[in-house]
């Protein structure tokens, strides 16, 4: 729940997801999982103009209290974060996450994208997005029309592999991780879980949250 604001949603026993840099993005673009009556959403943001229902950072979500969300979704907000940064905001997932709770985390492919690169297409469109034509220096270094019009919120600091991205979980003390790569979409998926689960637990969530 937030500090000193009075209970967002009526239903006690709603389970709670932390939208973490929502931008404008809600509830019915996140996960199949999380786009049903089950869920209750909580916005957060660090541009008040989308006006979320927390304003704050990943790296620090101190209006939460510990242990007041059951999941976490964040789209493409690490890669935006300095690599030092990163262990900052995945404690702080941690942090607000129930013992039973789970983080669903995306994010670029750094070598699907690199693979273009040893190809020589740096900024030849790999494909188009509703904010058009996406090169991979976009994806490497955050959408250049984004940032030439003064949204600096969108330049990029760091970057995972599927390997780095599952080892980096684990270091901050997530202790289940399952990962996917699409290639031909040039991101990666993850659920990291709090808590032990098995491997037949983790792949029902990968089920409900994992893009098809």
């Amino acid at each position: 729940m937030v500090k000193n604001k009075s209970e967002p949603y009526s239903e006690v026993d709603m389970k709670r997801f932390l939208h973490v840099g929502c931008g404008r993005k809600k509830k019915d673009q996140t996960t199949k999982g999380f786009r049903t009556d089950d869920w209750a959403e909580l916005r957060l943001d660090i541009n008040k103009a989308v006006e979320p229902d927390v304003v704050g950072t990943m790296t620090d979500m101190s209006q939460l209290e510990s242990d007041s969300v059951d999941a976490i979704f964040s789209s493409h907000n690490i890669e935006h974060l300095y690599p030092h940064e990163v262990n900052l905001a995945l404690k702080e997932f941690l942090r607000v996450l129930r013992v039973s709770g789970f983080a669903v985390i995306t994010c670029p492919d750094l070598q699907s994208v690199c693979e273009l690169v040893v190809q020589d297409k740096l900024t030849d469109p790999a494909y188009v997005s509703p904010a058009g034509p996406i090169a991979p220096i976009d994806i490497l270094y955050g959408h250049r029309a984004s940032m030439s019009s003064g949204n600096t919120y969108m330049a990029h600091r760091c970057g995972f592999t599927q390997k780095v991205l599952a080892a980096t979980l684990y270091a901050t003390g997530f202790k289940t991780v399952v990962t996917r790569r699409r290639a031909q979409n040039f991101d990666l998926w993850a659920i990291a879980s709090a808590s032990s689960r098995s491997e037949e637990e983790m792949k029902a969530l990968a089920l409900l949250h994992f893009p098809g």
